[in-house]
């Protein structure tokens, strides 16, 4: 898949779809707004950065064969198993050795590493071999390993995996595990609480539920788990605050109820950022002492050992003078891992993107924009930028393709990499009470224009229809008279019963006319004579003419405008009519007239449609996306909203299809059996 291709046109489809929202009738405002999304405001440009190799280490099978692990995890940790081939043995990183050392010590620790680095495994081979060699004194059923993950999702993740490890057992698996997470039905639950499963994987509410409800089935899960050896807590760095207070106390009470010694084991990609190493891990021990409640050092902190895949005598220094011919030499095709290893390209992507040496160890570099990547790559080969970003995208895409052995066998890219996309919403445009090219504009909310406190800023809002700017204004009495201060949209009654809500639309070129026939005809009724007069309960809604300075005061040589008293209940330029109660943000838009919701199926929408329209490389398991949110409710939120929006678009294509069927027409009478049959209802 080209990443850079696909971030191309998730962002120029989003764009398209946050600006629909949206139209601005002043020119000087649309300019404005104009350049700022075209300057990236809102999708900047991409962090790139370089995935580091990690320093490998033994193969299972050597460890058992040193007798480091029990016999049965050689055929167990295997890549590539199949139903024709038993795999290889899993190559080890230097810190997965390390946790399995510490974990055959007795010891509990915390493994700090970043993506892509086989955390799970790091649990998973010393649990699964202790589980094994404890099987074989006292073959009980038993729960001896009970893991936490903060999301379904990555519970279920893991519960996947290990099904690809024990998978070719069938019924007779030397280890078992089960999910308990409230997404089973009842059968599964009596299943785990009549069949323990020596592994245990759930979620730190389920588990809180688990340790104090009453049901039988409930119970029995928890009195199978006496004697309990592990207790993991995956993503450790989730857990803060007033959750970490509550997964901390549970950890007591696992502890004191099920284990007499328990093994405490702790993952986490980041916990702390600032200080040395050594600082950085005595900061995470004391983190985990909290919540496991035994103490921690240091030393229970295992951290990722990183390795150069290109040649460690050359760096940067070296290869400079050679990148200017390299890249106008073209790309190498065909070129194998070890001899694109030593390309000038690849030691300056590495040593750029991936790596930086610090403190006598190599450490991941930070990621840096794919326009500084290229500006550096221009400076440091004397080619143009344009030329430097363009090579940089290819050869990166050329060293992900680029493999060491097979990918059925293993194998390992030359370089994997990620590009950190950031997008927001627009929010909302400000501007002084200034006439047309004279206001100061601004998408930055502050009270005044910068360093000029007698000029106010205030939020702009727009007519769906015709895009008019208006102004939401407190109307108020001041000590300097008559006042217009700026108001939040939402807001409609003041703690002081005396200002009054209201807008402002500025009108330098005599877009209302204060004449009966430009109002709704709702508005009017005719009097006893025929003539035609504004209702009584609109004549305290009618808009009339102001005349206001840049503090908001009326003042008789001010920016011509009118004041529209209460709710927005039609526009002056184009007589949009709003008569229903509702709320006046959904009449007038700022810059994201979207919700976020809207926002995230969108983008989901865009990155499927591609996966699946246009990408041709990707196997069909990894066209997938992953979405990640702050807490429950947001989840719960967004399920509801694609799930709305997926039916409406089935909905539509069957729609759609029963018309391309029929040859183009439906009757009334037709169309409900023939959406029927496009749905497949009928099969």
């Amino acid at each position: 898949m080209d990443v850079f291709e696909f971030r191309t046109k998730l962002v120029s489809e989003y764009a398209a779809f946050t600006r629909s929202f949206t139209r601005i009738q002043a020119p000087d405002i649309h300019v404005f707004v104009d350049e700022a999304y075209n300057s990236g405001r809102y999708w900047p440009a991409p962090l790139v950065q370089v995935n580091p190799n990690f320093k490998t280490g033994s193969t299972v099978e050597t460890l058992v064969q040193q007798g480091g692990l029990h016999g049965e995890c050689s055929r167990i940790f295997r890549a590539g198993k199949s139903t024709s081939s038993a795999g290889v043995s899993l190559s080890l990183f230097k810190h997965q050795e390390e946790a399995i050392s510490f974990a055959q010590g007795g010891e509990s620790y915390v493994l700090t590493t970043g993506t892509g680095s086989g955390k799970s495994l790091a649990y998973f081979i010393p649990v699964v071999d202790a589980i094994l060699k404890a099987k074989a004194v006292d073959p009980t059923p038993r729960t001896r390993a009970i893991v936490i993950y903060p999301m379904n999702a990555l519970a279920n993740s893991q519960l996947e995996e290990l099904g690809k490890f024990l998978a070719d057992y069938g019924d007779l698996k030397p280890v078992t595990y089960g999910r308990y997470t409230g997404q089973e039905d009842e059968e599964e639950r009596q299943r785990l609480s009549s069949n323990p499963p020596d592994i245990l994987l759930t979620n730190f509410m389920m588990l809180e539920l688990l340790m104090t409800r009453q049901d039988d089935k409930d119970k029995a899960v928890i009195r199978n788990a006496k004697g309990l050896r592990f207790l993991v807590l995956d993503e450790l760095h989730t857990y803060r605050g007033r959750q970490g207070a509550d997964v901390a106390l549970l950890v007591r009470r696992v502890s004191e109820a099920l284990a007499d010694k328990l093994q405490c084991i702790g993952t986490s990609a980041t916990m702390a950022t600032e200080g040395s190493e050594q600082e950085k891990n005595t900061k995470v021990a004391e983190v985990a002492s909290r919540l496991f409640g035994v103490p921690l050092t240091s030393a229970n902190v295992i951290t990722e050992t990183l390795q150069r895949v290109t040649p460690e005598d050359l760096l940067v220094d070296h290869i400079r003078s050679q990148l200017g011919q390299a890249i106008r030499s073209g790309l190498p095709s065909g070129a194998s891992f070890l001899e694109l290893a030593r390309h000038p390209l690849a030691i300056w992507v590495e040593l750029t993107l991936g790596l930086t040496r610090n403190e006598g160890k190599w450490r991941r570099a930070q990621p840096i924009t794919l326009e500084a990547a290229a500006d550096q790559l221009a400076a440091d080969s004397g080619v143009e930028v344009d030329v430097a970003k363009q090579v940089l995208a290819d050869f990166l895409l050329l060293a992900y393709r680029t493999t060491d052995k097979p990918a059925e066998e293993g194998g390992r890219s030359l370089f994997a990499f990620k590009l950190h996309q950031f997008i927001s919403g627009g929010s909302k445009v400000y501007g002084s009470l200034e006439p047309e090219g004279k206001r100061y504009l601004t998408l930055e909310g502050s009270q005044f224009v910068p360093g000029d406190r007698s000029r106010r800023l205030y939020a702009l809002h727009f007519c769906r229809e015709c895009g008019q700017e208006y102004v939401p204004v407190w109307d108020e009495n001041s000590a300097s008279g008559r006042t217009f201060s700026p108001r939040n949209i939402e807001e409609r009654n003041h703690d002081d019963e005396d200002i009054k809500s209201g807008y402002y639309m500025p009108d330098t070129s005599g877009i209302w006319e204060d004449t009966l026939d430009r109002y709704p005809e709702t508005w009017l009724e005719q009097r006893q004579n025929g003539d035609l007069k504004l209702k009584s309960n609109y004549k305290k809604r009618q808009p009339y003419h102001v005349r206001l300075n840049a503090e908001g005061g009326h003042t008789a040589d001010g920016t011509p405008g009118w004041y529209i008293p209460g709710s927005f209940g039609f526009c002056l330029r184009c007589g949009v009519v709003h008569q229903t109660a509702g709320k006046d943000s959904l009449r007038l838009t700022g810059l994201s007239g979207e919700g976020r919701s809207s926002a995230t199926t969108m983008l989901t929408l865009s990155a499927l449609r591609y996966l699946y329209e246009e990408d041709e490389q990707l196997k069909a398991e990894a066209k997938k996306v992953l979405g990640f949110t702050d807490n429950r409710q947001d989840a719960a939120l967004q399920v509801g909203h694609f799930n709305d929006f997926l039916q409406v678009l089935l909905q539509r294509a069957a729609l759609l299809a029963a018309v391309q069927k029929a040859g183009g027409s439906l009757t009334e009478a037709e169309v409900s059996d023939a959406v029927f049959k496009s749905l497949g209802f009928d099969r």
